[in-house]
């Protein structure tokens, strides 16, 4: 790591944050594949606020190498900001902010076909319109004003089918279907 370090390959707190591994992140989940892999995440829970889901990482969820392969064939997790205040019965946190917004899944696509964050975008829109865009890790806020960006899951407005992975994006590790 230090001959990365010193070739300007990765930055201090992408190697720190390569070391650090949480729990639910086996040894086994933190070597990285030959075959290139996607960060998936799964329904958490559905909010008592009517309309509301938690989506977010669980054990099989790997944020710094991925978890699926990207020969794998699922939806794709959409996000559309509308700065929609919190709904009671959420208390946004660290680790379950609020999206501000509603989220839904596109039809199954291969993840080899998500060459980009733009074309997984790309794909949100063609589904849903304008304004929609790949759902990104840190997605979720918190704070009295949502000023802070959280991570792990997040809840927002929107009905998903439990028991689905769903290709989610991570803007700080090599944890996409594209790295």
């Amino acid at each position: 790591m230090r001959k990365l370090l010193r070739q300007g390959i990765i930055g201090l707190s992408a190697a720190a944050s390569l070391t650090l591994l949480p729990a639910a992140v086996t040894p086994a989940q933190a070597v990285p594949s030959a075959i290139p892999s996607g960060m998936t995440w799964t329904v958490l829970a559905e909010g008592t606020a009517n309309g509301t889901v938690r989506v977010g990482a669980d054990s099989a969820t790997d944020p710094y190498y991925g978890d699926t392969p990207a020969t794998a064939t699922l939806p794709l997790l959409c996000l559309r900001v509308t700065g929609s205040g919190v709904p009671s019965g959420i208390t946004p946190d660290f680790y379950a902010g609020w999206a501000r917004g509603t989220v839904a899944a596109t039809p199954p696509v291969q993840g080899k076909a998500l060459t980009s964050l733009a074309v997984a975008d790309n794909l949100c829109v063609q589904y849903y319109g304008s304004g929609w865009r790949m759902a990104e890790f840190h997605d979720g806020r918190y704070g009295s004003n949502l000023e802070s960006s959280g991570g792990w899951s997040f809840w927002a407005h929107g009905y998903l089918p439990e028991n689905t992975r769903f290709w989610t994006t991570i803007n700080d590790q090599p944890a996409n279907p594209w790295n």
